[in-house]
């Protein structure tokens, strides 16, 4: 098991870590657009294996039509802090270095601190951007990372988390994404439906690509 997070970066937002904040939809950062969406995608310990190899593979980014370009792991080591339980013991000793882990096709699994750089676009609407992975998470029951935007390259700043979640109480799993945008772009300023209309969009189609045959809205 791990929990990475990158040493230091580039982001062009002030909340890192946001997007899991407990009451992100109550309050989010200052001048942006919380979101948030959970698909039950199956039950086991197989889906949840699944669902998190494809997770961190990015197989939600390319699903959703944005190709992948420049994806550099972080220079150097990064550091893995220990897991936690539900009362906040640590329950795993921490490790200096993480082991870089590729896809058949040679692109490097999401990592603390990697930066990579994606393009496309969501219903007519721009999605380009430089994004930091900001942290990983790897433990027995939750699999998940968080990217940052980089450098005002996108038309929104901002956050997403990723996370796919195996329940103790009922063995269900669970996949969640949620963000914060702050619009970048004049227009995007004063047509903030149409970053809601560019976020809904991402969601369902990260979605419909962890689990395509088994998500069931809620």
């Amino acid at each position: 098991m791990r929990r990475g997070t990158f040493r230091e970066g580039t982001v062009d937002y002030a909340a890192v870590g946001a997007s899991h904040a407990p009451d992100l939809m109550q309050y989010p950062p200052e001048r942006s657009l919380p979101a948030e969406e959970s698909w039950r995608i199956g039950s086991g310990e197989d889906r949840f294996r699944t669902a998190g190899e494809a997770l961190l593979s990015w197989t939600a980014q390319r699903a959703a039509g944005l190709a992948l370009e420049d994806v550099r792991p972080a220079a150097g080591p990064t550091y893995a802090g220990v897991s936690f339980d539900h009362e906040g013991n640590a329950i795993a000793p921490s490790r200096r270095e993480q082991e870089q882990r590729y896809d058949a096709e040679g692109t490097p699994y999401a990592g603390p601190g990697m930066t990579l750089k994606v393009r496309g676009r969501v219903k007519g609407l721009k999605a380009d951007g430089e994004l930091r992975v900001i942290s990983v998470t790897e433990e027995p029951r939750r699999i998940g990372f968080v990217l940052g935007t980089m450098g005002g390259s996108s038309v929104v700043s901002g956050e997403e988390a990723f996370d796919v979640d195996w329940r103790e109480d009922n063995d269900e799993v669970w996949f969640t994404v949620r963000a914060f945008d702050s619009p970048n772009r004049p227009m995007y300023r004063v047509l903030p439906a149409l970053v809601k209309r560019r976020r809904r969009e991402l969601f369902a189609r990260y979605l419909r690509a962890i689990s395509p045959l088994y998500a069931t809205p809620i």
